[in-house]
């Protein structure tokens, strides 16, 4: 008998007189019926040893949390409409119609979040589940109105147009999780939609959601991907060309869905007192640093926002990502990472990346993210305005102007963190810029620059005799000035106390990734699951757990090699 066996099973063989009832929040939780010590120590091995559930017959989600105090839209109908003076619109997932497969699903995800032995992943029961065919106890699927500033402009009432919000649930751990599908039908905020997302942007939602979480980037995480052959039909990339694709669905988790939209459609629509229970709720759920019923709590929460956000757009710098469509209803409340759409990790070295195909002005390239997100902070403050008083607006204005000063202090401490530098010392933010010139000049890839920089000697790099091995820093060396910024980074390595040239080696190698999601590989492993050979799929999601060791089936597929030709001028669309 394996210790991994579910929490109904360990009280089963070990006769503890506990039984498995449903929390109110959403969870599987013992119950504990007798005060002896000897159950109190059969309770402990329960709680410690046996953490996994087998099976979804006592598992269960609960929307009561959210229920009990935001409202809901009374009309029950599930149709397109304009909705207002609620949060949720209550909306159960279409299934589909066709044979559902399972493409993928996160281990890390059913057991280190949701209590599930990867062996529930198997069962009909979690494919039903996932693929939006079963609700199970305690859910009451919702739909979340929102609205949002897209490219800039308000667009009014959006919503979760093909997604559902299955309920809460709360871990082990006493940690909550909002559990998600996309992909999952039309609900009242589908507008011209068909509620379905295709197989292409599926993919590659599930594995950088998740990719991003082992680069240490706030993100929502992905627990599944499965595929039917419904026909979705989509203008990839607007150009009149429709084609037949496959539909899929994303159980997708995070902490809390709501984001800068959420506010935004309440104080537009002048639904303050839902502005205010809403903003209330989110403080007491997910803002402990913030006295929930404080005089200032809205200044002391959008002050946390500031940073946290400055906090994220440093992040995507210093690992190349580029959102691809920040628009106010893409931007959580929580500082992470959501709705991956077009989105892509810079390869070249070029502030103006755009991965987007629809983005003709490049409003949302990679080098404009940090302005974009203080263009989204304007847009929040604006939403917080009618609950403030003149004190408190000024001092979220004054709140706001430290948002640049916060986002370039990270950034420059991520940025020496991937050269290695230790301790503080004047010149350090020229150094940076210096080899961030020498990257666009030459156009050398940016991941593996800073990679390859942690990898080689000192020796060589003093002697400029740069290994064929080391391609991206062969790029680089081309440039006529990369001798005098060797120099200066050397100069500066010696400056370090007891370091050793390994020992800054190995502190590089643990922030500077091997492994990106590049988009040439999400496209490749997108056409071969279009053939239902998912194996490409599985491979990029075992590679890009671990993105700072190196594997070895990752450097046969040439995941760390220079770019494919075919694949340099390779951008994505909104359409998904």
């Amino acid at each position: 008998m394996t210790q991994r066996v579910g929490f109904a099973f360990c009280c089963l063989i070990r006769g503890l007189g506990c039984l498995l009832l449903p929390d109110f929040e959403g969870s599987a939780h013992l119950l504990h019926l007798s005060g002896n010590k000897s159950n109190h120590d059969e309770l402990r091995y329960c709680e410690t040893e046996v953490k996994l559930a087998l099976s979804l017959d006592f598992w269960t989600l609960s929307s009561e949390n959210l229920l009990a105090v935001l409202p809901v839209d009374p009309v029950k109908e599930n149709y397109v409409r304009k909705v207002k003076n609620c949060i949720f619109s209550i909306a159960f997932p279409t299934p589909l119609k066709s044979r559902v497969r399972l493409v993928a699903v996160s281990k890390e995800v059913l057991e280190d979040i949701l209590d599930l032995d990867l062996s529930v992943s198997e069962t009909d029961d979690f494919i039903q589940l996932v693929s939006g065919e079963k609700i199970v106890s305690g859910s009451v699927p919702l739909a979340h109105r929102y609205g949002g500033h897209q490219f800039g402009i308000w667009a009014g009432q959006l919503g979760d147009g093909r997604a559902h919000l299955l309920g809460v649930y709360v871990n082990r751990q006493g940690e909550k999780w909002e559990l998600q599908l996309k992909g999952s039908g039309k609900t009242p905020y589908s507008r011209n939609g068909d509620g379905r997302a295709v197989l292409r942007s599926s993919v590659r939602e599930f594995l950088c959601s998740e990719a991003m979480h082992s680069l240490g980037v706030p993100t929502s995480r992905a627990a599944s991907l499965v595929v039917s052959d419904d026909e979705v039909w989509r203008d990839q990339f607007y150009n009149g060309n429709v084609v037949k694709e496959r539909g899929a669905v994303v159980l997708r988790v995070a902490k809390s869905w709501f984001r800068i939209g959420s506010l935004e459609i309440l104080a537009h629509y002048g639904e303050l007192d839902l502005l205010r229970t809403l903003l209330d709720f989110i403080i007491r759920e997910h803002f402990p640093s913030v006295e929930s019923t404080g005089p200032n709590r809205y200044v002391d929460f959008f002050s946390v926002v500031v940073s946290e956000t400055a906090q994220l757009m440093a992040l995507w710098m210093s690992v190349g990502f580029a959102h691809g469509v920040c628009n106010t209803d893409n931007f959580s409340l929580l500082s992470i990472t959501i709705d991956y759409g077009p989105f892509g990790f810079m390869e070249a070295y070029n502030p103006d990346f755009v991965p987007n195909t629809s983005d003709d002005e490049g409003r949302y390239k990679i080098g404009n993210q940090a302005n974009i997100g203080m263009f989204n902070l304007i847009k929040l403050l604006q939403a917080l305005n009618p609950l403030l008083d003149p004190r408190q607006r000024q001092l979220a204005a004054q709140i706001l102007e430290e948002y640049l000063v916060l986002y370039y202090t990270r950034f420059r401490e991520l940025f020496k963190a991937k050269l290695g530098l230790l301790g503080e010392k004047n010149g350090d933010d020229d150094l940076i810029a210096f080899l961030l010139h020498l990257l666009e000049e030459t156009a050398a890839d940016f991941t593996m620059t800073f990679r390859q920089l942690s990898e080689i000697p000192q020796s060589q790099l003093q002697e400029l005799t740069i290994p064929q091995q080391f391609w991206a820093l062969k790029v680089i060396s081309k440039h006529k000035l990369f001798p005098a910024w060797v120099s200066q980074y050397l100069l500066r390595l010696k400056s370090h106390m007891n370091d050793t040239d390994s020992e800054r080696r190995k502190r590089m190698t643990t922030v500077n990734p091997r492994y990106v999601l590049r988009n040439w590989m999400a496209e490749s492993a997108v056409r071969k699951a279009g053939r239902n050979d998912f194996s490409e799929v599985r491979l990029l999601q075992h590679v890009l757990r671990h993105p700072f060791q190196k594997h070895s089936a990752a450097e046969r597929a040439g995941y760390s090699a220079p770019t494919p030709s075919w694949a340099k001028d390779l951008r994505v669309s909104c359409s998904s």
